[in-house]
């Protein structure tokens, strides 16, 4: 009986996916959207997650964080009404919408497609404030680093290769590799009395080796984070030292919030990144929604 119960409880553990991140839903409560002139929309289709965003006026009133599905229209459309659910505002009150990511061609609701580099360039503007001028996004499945102008208008740009190494999807192979919540990893990869030395940083699957190698060699799992979570810094170090570092610095995506990766970026710039006024993962939603404001401005001019 003593070895079932033992085998029920692999076959649990081996069930639950470490990788899931918190999905969200936000309703500004100071906002009548009734009261509002301007409503528009921005939805971003990335490879893992997508983001939707509504608008009032150019002020945040209501977003959906959730994870991206089989296709592209389904995952726009169940995020943008997520973002709704309970307001008492429908698709039609929205005026504008911008789709961008990677799947932002594939946006049923959206009235133009506009690139994820602007759009994160403009939402971290609309985050952080007129003084940024380098942007990291560390998205899904790929890093860019932007250099913006106090508009949040796109200067210069660069974007990683289409490896999961320093991506959040590279994060949560691990985060399933050593049974670790994908919310936890951050935190408990800097519980360590000393940096271990970096695993591989050039492929996921190398790393995933190497790292199972050095678990059964007997370091503890922490040890093994903050040696993943360093090679994470130092590759998007790299990306970031090619287009040039200039402060004020911020960061989107979704590894913004992981604190064993940002806290040994920030050690190796030396230079501390700006804190962000929401979920670091909306910048591309927030931009889209906030181009969408000034294209609807425009038509009515006409």
């Amino acid at each position: 009986m003593k070895n079932k119960n033992r085998w029920r409880t692999i076959m649990a553990e081996e069930k639950k996916e470490y990788w899931r991140w918190l999905e969200s839903r936000w309703t500004n409560p100071n906002i009548n959207w009734r009261q509002a002139k301007i409503i528009t929309g921005g939805v971003d289709v990335g490879s893992v997650s997508t983001q939707a965003v509504i608008m009032a006026d150019g002020d945040l009133y209501a977003f959906a964080n959730m994870r991206t599905g089989s296709n592209s229209p389904d995952s726009a459309t169940n995020a943008f009404n997520w973002a709704l659910e309970g307001t008492g505002m429908t698709e039609s009150d929205v005026k504008y919408t911008v789709g961008t990511g990677y799947g932002r061609v594939n946006v049923p609701m959206a009235n133009k497609a506009i690139t994820e580099i602007a759009c994160h360039a403009r939402g971290a503007n609309f985050m952080y404030g007129p003084t940024v001028r380098t942007v990291l996004d560390m998205g899904g499945q790929d890093c860019k680093a932007i250099r913006i102008d106090e508009k949040g208008k796109v200067e210069s740009f660069l974007m990683n290769d289409k490896c999961a190494a320093g991506t959040g999807r590279g994060m949560e192979v691990f985060s399933d590799l050593l049974t670790i919540s994908i919310n936890d990893v951050g935190k408990m990869s800097l519980d360590v009395e000393e940096e271990p030395e970096p695993v591989s940083s050039t492929c996921v699957i190398f790393a995933k080796t190497e790292a199972t190698g050095l678990l059964r060699q007997g370091w503890p799992k922490n040890k093994v984070l903050a040696a993943y979570c360093r090679a994470m810094a130092g590759r998007v170090n790299e990306l970031l030292q090619r287009v040039g570092v200039v402060k004020d610095f911020a960061i989107t995506g979704g590894i913004a919030k992981n604190a064993g990766v940002v806290t040994r970026l920030e050690k190796i710039l030396g230079l501390k990144a700006l804190t962000p006024r929401h979920d670091t993962q909306l910048a591309g939603a927030i931009g889209a929604a906030l181009f969408a404001k000034g294209l609807l401005e425009k038509d009515l001019k006409k």
